[in-house]
């Protein structure tokens, strides 16, 4: 008895060591995001970025082959990132700026917090034409909670390993 449940476990084990994963193509349908930046460094908006990018792209390349129409995103920024979007700052910022300019012009709306404004001494006019200043960052990502959106959080941390080191 204990010499078949061995042969059973060996079989099994290699029976499992022969199967891999597969890719699922989830079945998605037009998406609804609201994405809340609040970051402690204004450098980390370029990987937060990688987000909306990481949401975007896989919807509009095939299978799903999404029109940006479909994909209705909010940001909101409301961290120390909101001096990226500080016209005075364009050459500090730039990559980030541009990348944002070119997902307004795919329908993605960006939201300052007038709050934060405020506390850093911005008036509407500091901010470039694809930025909407709202009044509070916190009403702001309730309101669109409520209408259904889903609520996206960045995590930006430092990266300690390269791939290389810990594949």
């Amino acid at each position: 008895m204990v010499f078949s449940a061995i042969i059973l476990l060996i079989n099994h084990t290699v029976l499992a060591e022969d199967k891999v994963s597969k890719v699922v193509e989830t079945p998605y349908t037009d998406q609804k995001v609201v994405y809340d930046f609040y970051l402690d460094n204004p450098h980390k908006i370029n990987s937060a970025l990688y987000w909306i990018r990481s949401l975007i792209n896989p919807l509009m390349e095939e299978p799903y082959g999404m029109a940006p129409e479909f994909l209705d995103i909010k940001v909101v920024i409301h961290g120390m990132e909101i001096v990226a979007v500080a016209r005075k700052n364009y050459e500090q910022y730039r990559d980030a700026v541009e990348r944002m300019r070119y997902y307004a012009s795919l329908g993605v709306e960006f939201k300052v917090c007038g709050l934060a404004a405020d506390d850093y001494d911005y008036d509407t006019d500091d901010f470039y034409e694809f930025i909407d200043v709202v009044p509070s960052a916190m009403t702001e990502l309730a309101h669109w909670q409520l209408q259904g959106y889903a609520l996206i959080t960045p995590t930006v941390v430092e990266k300690k390993f390269s791939i290389e080191e810990i594949r």
